[in-house]
């Protein structure tokens, strides 16, 4: 009989699923830190068409955000988006602040989904006081992380629903 075991072996968004085109708290919990050692840091790449990412503060942890132009593009307000955080980054700011390998925590950012529906991976870099976790690996086709040492963590954006009226 096979015992059991929590899934903490990568890095894993808490909310998994979406509606296209709403306003998203993309939560990432990391169950573990790097063979033993502490996070020191967590470097995320926002996935393309997530727009306007704000990270969520985290007491003793800095907080980074890097910008890029994008390719012009209309959203919903008709402007063109031509910049826009492609990155987020947290730092322990010293030891004492870094996460232990033995517990968890969770580390946050909203924005605003694309319009269609489909998978939103998000790649992550953890690092630690030895050594790093590079969460980027993406399935050459479909969604299954099976067989994925370093999987990505997956959002699934799906369609609003439609109401339909009757009377």
């Amino acid at each position: 009989m096979a015992a059991l075991q929590p899934v903490v072996a990568h890095v894993v968004l808490v909310e998994p699923k979406a509606i296209a085109g709403s306003y998203y708290k993309a939560t990432l919990r990391v169950g573990h830190g790097c063979s033993g050692a502490s996070t020191t840091g967590l470097i995320v790449q926002v996935p393309a068409g997530f727009q306007g990412a704000k990270p969520q503060s985290k007491v003793g942890w800095a907080i980074a955000t890097r910008k890029a132009k994008l390719a012009a593009a209309y959203n919903s307000h008709g402007k063109t988006v031509t910049d826009d955080v492609v990155e987020l980054r947290w730092t322990a700011t010293g030891k004492d602040t870094a996460l232990p390998d033995d517990q968890f925590d969770e580390f946050a950012f909203m924005g605003r989904l694309p319009d269609q529906a489909g998978p939103l991976w998000v790649k992550v870099l953890q690092t630690c006081e030895n050594g790093q976790n590079d969460w980027s690996e993406i399935p050459a086709s479909g969604t299954s992380t099976r067989g994925l040492k370093s999987p990505a963590a997956l959002l699934d954006v799906k369609t609003a629903p439609t109401h339909e009226h009757h009377h």
